[in-house]
């Protein structure tokens, strides 16, 4: 039987994934708290659910994750903002155009797929649960409907889906040390 040692990238990995998921209930805490009006916790989550999960993957050193959520996020905007011009639906209740698919939603399910497909269900489960409280406010707020919220979901989590892989943490570390005289090295395997 071996022993396990827990390597300073698992312990940043810990930290940073509990750092990310205090940072997600604390928005919807913080919105309670504030007595928001539905509207502006949508708002809310649409900056800091996508502002977590990059700054999730800079935390725990994830480079190639860093690179994968940009991608997706990009995509999506484009694909987000050429339908709602292509479109342009009007709003529920005369609240103005370009309606279909839901920028919020997309956003923040791009979000939500991101962190399901790289780090797992996990990480993955309550950024889609925020993702579609973010459409519920949508619908609340009568900036869209359904259709528009079904439509922002799927465009989300497809560019999500085309650039993001899973998360690999190699369990073998090679280290050096010198102190002068001398040059250690050091080789590490997590169980």
């Amino acid at each position: 039987m071996g022993t396990r040692f827990i390597g300073a990238t698992g312990i940043r990995k810990n930290i940073s994934a509990l750092g990310l998921f205090l940072l997600l209930i604390g928005t919807v805490w913080d919105t309670n708290a504030q007595d928001r009006t539905l509207q502006s916790a949508g708002d809310v989550l649409l900056v800091s659910l996508p502002v977590a999960s990059l700054t999730g993957t800079l935390l725990i050193g994830d480079r190639e994750g860093s690179w994968q959520f940009v991608k997706g996020f990009v995509v999506n905007q484009a694909v987000t903002l050429g339908m709602k011009y292509a479109i342009n639906k009007p709003r529920p209740y005369d609240n103005g155009f370009r309606a279909f698919p839901s920028g919020h939603t997309s956003t923040t399910f791009q979000s939500a797929a991101f962190l399901q497909k790289r780090y797992g269900w996990k990480f993955g489960v309550p950024g889609y649960v925020l993702a579609a409280f973010t459409g519920y406010t949508r619908i609340k707020a009568h900036k869209h409907d359904g259709w528009d919220v079904l439509a922002g979901a799927l465009v989300g989590i497809g560019s999500s889906y085309l650039f993001t892989s899973p998360y690999i943490e190699y369990p073998m570390e090679l280290t050096f040390s010198s102190d002068g005289q001398g040059l250690l090295v050091g080789f590490n395997y997590t169980f």
